[in-house]
């Protein structure tokens, strides 16, 4: 009895850790075999919308961006955190696949929003850079349209 038992729970343990890793592989969560973190998600308010957003707070998630992402969620974004500095950095749009609004956010508060910023055209070596007003702490990526559709203005509130 033990010598068919035995294998056969080997073999049931060895199906069920593959179907784990495959899970978690499919989900880009098991950090082993993907070198990328899994993103940390956040849920904003915009003007009261709710928004759930990827944080880039590192320079390396900053850097990427949404670039090389064929879309993004309706009521998702990506929040960029200078938080606990004031800065003014410039955005651009190199390797992205699709058109976004770009919200600049300073102490809670709208400061600009470029609207349907365009993705580059295929001949373009140097995008274009795309600047706040003022000093700020975010910027919030989301679909282009978003900030039009959703009748957003400067100084609208936004809660982090």
């Amino acid at each position: 009895m033990k010598q068919i038992l035995l294998p056969l729970l080997g073999v049931a343990l060895f199906v069920i850790i593959v179907g784990l890793m495959t899970q978690r592989l499919d989900n880009k969560s098991f950090s082993f075999f993907n070198s990328s973190p899994t993103p940390l998600l956040k849920e904003i308010e915009v003007k009261g919308i709710k928004i759930k957003v990827e944080l880039a707070d590192t320079a390396e998630k900053r850097k990427v961006g949404l670039s090389r992402r064929r879309s993004l969620a309706e009521g998702s974004g990506m929040l960029f955190s200078f938080e606990g500095k004031e800065l003014t950095p410039g955005f651009w749009m190199k390797g992205m696949l699709f058109p976004l609004d770009l919200i600049w956010i300073k102490n809670g508060k709208i400061v600009k929003i470029d609207q349907n910023v365009p993705i580059p055209k295929k001949d373009e070596t140097s995008p274009k850079l795309y600047y706040p007003p003022i000093s700020i702490n975010y910027v919030l990526e989301v679909n282009a349209g978003f900030s039009k559709k959703n009748s957003l203005k400067i100084g609208d509130l936004v809660k982090i």
